[in-house]
């Protein structure tokens, strides 16, 4: 018998809509608990949140925003976040590649991850795929100078295109050089996903691209 899903939030709920925002800068939203962010940070897809969680618990004054399309991983992590007392976290139930393009200004961002996003390994699915040129083109233009854009994939063809679709990009370059991507970072905080693909003997690709300055 499956598990019932849990509705209520202990402690503060961070989750915001989109029309919570309306007009209001990051910084409005985050008053109160983060007054004076050093930075602003974005995760598209955030799966099961343990990567965010523990970035945002390490780093208090930095603001961390978490977008995941699924209603029930965001709910789930409100409810993680809200165990864990941090209140430098705010989620958001929408399309990423949205969120970048109407809810950021240009030269906000300090970083963006995208943590192993669905592959689409099938041809006719490719468009599906979270890393297309729009997105990174947005990337590029919300991006601080040398904020950095990081993005990790277990699948070779996915990470093929990744790496087509960023050296692309003329705002961002390549902080691996002469190396395409990287299949290990030390001291990077491991996601669950990444765990289980670490077990199963997958190649990992990690890039990482900055803004020029």
């Amino acid at each position: 018998m499956s598990r019932s899903l849990k509705y209520e939030v202990p402690g503060i709920d961070r989750r915001i809509s989109p029309l919570d925002l309306g007009d209001k800068s990051w910084s409005e939203i985050f008053a109160g608990d983060v007054p004076h962010p050093n930075s602003l940070v974005l995760e598209i897809g955030f799966g099961r949140g343990e990567f965010l969680l523990e970035l945002a618990a390490k780093n208090p004054t930095t603001a961390y925003v978490g977008v995941e399309v699924s209603f029930k991983r965001v709910l789930k992590m409100a409810r993680k976040v809200g165990r864990a007392g941090l209140r430098n976290i705010r989620l958001i139930e929408a399309r990423g590649e949205v969120m970048l393009r109407e809810f950021f200004r240009s030269q906000e961002v300090s970083e963006i991850w995208i943590n192993f996003s669905d592959p689409w390994p099938k041809d006719r699915h490719a468009h599906r795929r979270v890393v297309q040129p729009e997105l990174v083109r947005d990337a590029a233009d919300r991006l601080r100078p040398r904020g950095v854009l990081h993005i990790a994939t277990d699948d070779v063809t996915y990470a093929e295109q990744i790496d087509s679709v960023l050296s692309g990009e003329s705002k961002l370059q390549n902080d691996n050089l002469p190396e395409p991507w990287l299949a290990d970072v030390p001291g990077r905080i491991p996601t669950g996903y990444e765990l289980d693909w670490r077990e199963k003997g997958r190649p990992l690709h990690f890039f990482s691209y900055s803004r020029r300055p």
